[in-house]
Parts: structure tokens; C-alpha cells; sequence
């Protein structure tokens, strides 16, 4: 997936999906060949690539499971036709075990459209922001039970969405594993995201000393078949941050595609600099 000297382009697909899958994918699908367009090797698209509804029943009536999922086949096509290692940053599908509740889904495809990783989000996003502003993801959400380190080309990266980005220990796990690429595709909220946004992303890449890539949703979420629900907002700025700190693209508050060049070997300058990874130390208490 590199190119010369071990340096990457990489495109952040920032969108404002709403409650239909296929007007979301008639968006997708133009951004991630904008990107492509632009030189873009690997391509990251935002958790929920799929879909945003605020309802139920909206959700149980387009939803799939894996195999039948129009939105999946689709990009798959797409990565193929490109030549592309693609991220789809999540989908919401119906679980295949029996669980009532949905999966929240990132994938990773690769150049032949095969799928090379899945991972399902782990921690679930149960919280009261205030008085009148509350998420109960795990209601509808079943989640995930093991983290994921998986390869593009070369490649280590390490797999994450959204709330995950709260749990510095998943990002220690992966980067010991060898992540050197640490992603996290996102629907972020916008009272949280204007406070702990850029500061939690920066902060998981000094670490870890990896790059981090968030991709992720923007704007008020169009919501056409639920018109008696309040509509979703997420906070946008896609990011790429590197291995010190710095934010090397920042994606603002519109849909649309952020290109930026990773150098690679900027992962070994950082962790030469500060070699916390190999200072574990086993402790005891509290």
C-alpha cells in the first residue's frame, strides 16, 4: 500500500448520511472516487457509512444482514474497480447470531474487494449528555468482544469507531501489537466533540506513536422517514493526526474529501524519541 520512501496518500471521506441506504451510498460512491481521483491509495469512510435514523422501525425496514447488504457489495465493487484498500468506516447491519440488535460493523477491503478485517465496535455509546440530549447505543447495538489488528499491503493498523476513541487501553493494546495506522471512523457528538474531539485523537496518537485517521459524519442529519423524530447532529472535522501530535488535515464541518501524506517512518522517529511501548511495567493496587 506505501509508495516510495514509505510514504502513504491517504483520502477521508467526511459525510452527512441520513435514513436511507441508498441515497447514502449515491453519496459514498462519488466521494471515495474524488479521493482516488486525487491519488489516494487507501480511503477511509466515517462510522455509519450506511445509515442514521433516529427510529426503530426505520431501522429493522432497510437494515441487512452481512451477506445481503447492498451497501457492502457495492463498495466492494468500487475498492476493485479502483485498485484501492478501502475502509468502510461502519456499517449497521442485523446481527446473523439471533441477537435482536443490530452490529455496528467497520470493514476493511482490500484491492481485489475482498474483505481482508472486520470488527465490531466494542465499547457502546451509553450516555446523558444533559437534561434533554441522551444515547443509550447499546439498546439497539449488540457489542463487539475482541479487538482487531489487520494488515493493508504492509500495512499493521489497528481497528476502532467512535466511542472506542475513550478507552486509551484498546490503542495501547494495538499499537504493542504492531499498529502503526490507528483508525477511527465516526459520528461524533457535537457538545462532546467541540470539547474532547481533537484533544482525545492527538492524545491516543502521542501514546501510541501512530498515526491516527478519523473520518467522520458532519451537519444535521436528513431524516425524511422519521419526520416526528429530532434529528441526529454530528460534529465533523475528520482528522489525520501523526505519531507527535500534530494534526496534519482537518476535514471541517461539510461533506466532502480531505487528502493527506502519511510519511511513514515518521511512526519509528516518535517512538525512538519517546520509547514509552517498551516501558511497561507490571504494578501492583489499587
Amino acid at each position: 500500500m506505501t509508495g516510495a520512501g514509505g510514504r502513504l496518500t491517504v483520502g477521508l471521506i467526511q459525510l452527512n448520511v441520513g435514513d436511507d441506504p441508498l441515497a447514502n451510498l449515491g453519496r459514498t460512491i462519488p466521494l471515495i472516487r474524488r479521493a482516488v481521483a486525487q491519488g489516494a491509495r487507501f480511503v477511509l469512510t466515517p462510522e455509519a457509512t450506511n445509515l442514521l435514523s433516529p427510529e426503530r422501525r426505520r431501522q429493522e425496514a432497510v437494515l441487512h444482514v452481512e451477506p445481503e447488504d447492498p451497501t457492502l457489495s457495492a463498495l466492494r465493487v468500487e475498492a476493485k474497480a479502483a485498485g484501492i484498500w478501502l475502509l468502510i468506516g461502519s456499517l449497521a447491519l442485523k446481527s446473523e447470531d439471533g441477537d435482536a440488535r443490530f452490529v455496528n460493523r467497520s470493514f476493511l477491503i482490500d484491492p481485489e474487494g475482498g474483505i481482508a478485517a472486520r470488527y465490531d465496535k466494542l465499547h457502546m455509546f451509553d450516555v446523558q449528555i444533559s437534561e434533554t440530549e441522551s444515547y443509550r447505543e447499546s439498546a439497539a447495538y449488540r457489542p463487539g468482544a475482541r479487538a482487531v489488528l489487520a494488515r493493508a499491503g504492509a500495512v499493521p493498523l489497528g481497528l476502532t469507531i467512535c466511542y472506542d476513541l475513550r478507552f486509551p487501553q484498546l490503542f495501547r493494546r494495538l499499537a504493542l501489537a504492531g499498529a502503526r495506522l490507528l483508525t477511527v471512523p465516526s459520528a461524533f457528538n457535537p457538545t462532546t466533540g467541540e470539547a474532547h474531539w481533537e484533544v482525545l485523537l492527538r492524545a491516543r496518537a502521542i501514546e501510541t506513536g501512530c498515526f491516527v485517521l478519523a473520518p467522520a459524519q458532519c451537519g444535521t442529519h436528513p431524516a425524511p422517514h422519521s419526520p416526528d423524530r429530532v434529528p441526529r447532529r454530528s460534529h465533523g472535522h475528520s482528522l489525520a493526526v501523526d505519531p507527535w501530535g500534530k494534526v496534519l488535515a482537518d476535514g471541517g464541518q461539510e461533506p466532502g474529501v480531505t487528502i493527506v501524506q502519511l510519511d511513514l517512518d515518521a511512526v519509528d522517529r516518535a517512538r525512538s524519541r519517546i520509547p514509552s511501548l517498551t516501558h511497561e511495567r507490571a504494578f501492583e493496587g489499587p
